[in-house]
Formats: structure tokens, C-alpha cells, sequence
């Protein structure tokens, strides 16, 4: 379990406060850590707009978030926000029961605009939950990710295609990349495809990985259509090309759809 004891030590400068979406417990179902069981932490606010997002609500904080009160029931309370370090803190508690987490999700939106309310919270989580911490994100804010690598264990990035996602990024993602690389810190990259893919956007993929290290896992996710998008599921055809043309500078390319949506969870 979390130890209390920093909640009751935080001094007053890093009671500062932060926007959250929801707190909660679930089976993580995408890239690495696909299957295990995490806390999940969502921050509000994201600055990309990608036409495949299903979390179109977190783009812009909100005045309230979910907590979950007891692990994987889905007993939300509504608590309104901006929240505090304490809080965070102690609804983590709540969450971290013996032996049932593998690791924290630090999740959005994107995280990283909430990168100096964690560069003093997650030491306070890293030393009291004793879980390895996991950042998604969008790969895309290097100077930011750069305050956070000291207190991470994972991160998992999305290469953004500008062909699905209609964002370009490349540089920011190269950059991200080598930070990551420079610490020794464990990374994967998740790359959205679509139907309408274009084969030079994972060319890029290849090349943009390949120059940094081949061996960085780089996970292939078909999209999941959503209502208000055009975006459609690749062909089985179209999606073993591309593994097979990415496979031939990168070590490990697998396609993994969103298995949390066919499990259900949040």
C-alpha cells in the first residue's frame, strides 16, 4: 500500500493544483504493457487534435473529475476540480491494494502539460506506492518530457502519421526518442494505421526509429472507427505489407488492436 506519510509531509510549495479527468483501475489494453493491471491517472487538457482520438472529452480541463472508490467497480465519486498533490496522494492509497497493480499510468490528454506538477509529484508516488510509473504520451513536448525522466520507468509514445492523425511531428518525436535513449530508459512507440495510410508515413516511422535504435518496439494499432471520423479499419492485407516493410530496419513490429475496448474497460 501507498504510505500516507508523505501526504502529511508535503510542504507548501508543491501544494499546487492540477486538472484531472479520472482516477481509476482497469486492464491496460494497448502496446507493451497490454493485459496487466494499472492505476490509471488522466490529466485534462490536450494540445493536439487527432482524428482518430476517442477521448475527445479530455481535451479541455473540465470543472469536475471521477474517482474511483474501490478498484475496478466502477464506484466513481465526482469531485471538482482543480485537485491537490494530498489528493492525488491519497486517492492513489485507495487504489494501490496489495499485489493487485503492475504499474501507474500517467495518461491524458497529454500528460506532459502537466509536466511541473509531476516533476514534483511523482517523486512523492514513486516513493510510497513502489510501482514502476508509465507515461503516455504523444511524443511531441521534449522539453517537458526531458523535467519528467528522472521519475519514469516506461514510456509509451505515439508516432503521430499525418495521414490518420493529421498532426506532423517529426522532429518533436525524434527528439523524444533520444531523450529517452539518452537516459536508458525503456520506451516503445505506437503508430495508429488506418485504410487511408500513406506507406511514406511509415517510412518515416522506420526511418525516424531505425537512426535512433532499431530495437525500440514499435506496436502497429489499427484504428477503431469512431462515428464522427472517416477513418477506416486497414485490410488485413494492407496491415501485413506494412509490418513486413517495417520489419525490414526494426526489430519488433506488432499489430495489436485496442483490446480494452473488447474487454470493456474504461
Amino acid at each position: 500500500m501507498l504510505d500516507a506519510a508523505p501526504t502529511q509531509s508535503l510542504s507548501p510549495d508543491v501544494l499546487i493544483t492540477t486538472s484531472l479527468v479520472e482516477i481509476f483501475s482497469a486492464i491496460q489494453g494497448e502496446g507493451v504493457n497490454v493485459g496487466t493491471r494499472q492505476i490509471f491517472i488522466r490529466f485534462g487538457g490536450c494540445d493536439l487534435r487527432c482524428r482518430f482520438c476517442d477521448s475527445a472529452h479530455t481535451w479541455h480541463p473540465k470543472d469536475t473529475c471521477r474517482i474511483e472508490q474501490t478498484p475496478g467497480l466502477r464506484d466513481f465519486k465526482t469531485v471538482p476540480n482543480p485537485v491537490s498533490m494530498p489528493q492525488i496522494l491519497d486517492w492513489v492509497v485507495q487504489q494501490n491494494q496489495p499485489r493487485l497493480h503492475d504499474s501507474i499510468s500517467l495518461t491524458g490528454g497529454e500528460p506532459l502539460l502537466q509536466a511541473d506538477f509531476l516533476q514534483r509529484l511523482l517523486p512523492l508516488i514513486r516513493g510510497g506506492s513502489h510501482l514502476p510509473i508509465y507515461l503516455e504520451t504523444g511524443g511531441h513536448r521534449p522539453q517537458d518530457l526531458q523535467k519528467l525522466l528522472p521519475f519514469l520507468d516506461l514510456v509509451g509514445m505515439d508516432l503521430k502519421l499525418p495521414s490518420v492523425s493529421g498532426e506532423t511531428h517529426w522532429l518533436a518525436h525524434t527528439k523524444c526518442l533520444q531523450l529517452c535513449q539518452q537516459e536508458r530508459l525503456d520506451v516503445f512507440c505506437k503508430v495508429i494505421i488506418a485504410q487511408q495510410t500513406d506507406p511514406n508515413d511509415l517510412q518515416q516511422v522506420m526511418q525516424t526509429v531505425g537512426m535512433i535504435n532499431p530495437e525500440i518496439p514499435v506496436y502497429l494499432q489499427p484504428v477503431t472507427p469512431l462515428p464522427q471520423s472517416s477513418l477506416q479499419t486497414p485490410t488485413p492485407a494492407q496491415v501485413l505489407q506494412w509490418q513486413a516493410d517495417l520489419k525490414q530496419q526494426l526489430k519488433t513490429v506488432r499489430v495489436i488492436p485496442q483490446t480494452h475496448k473488447m474487454l470493456d474497460q474504461l
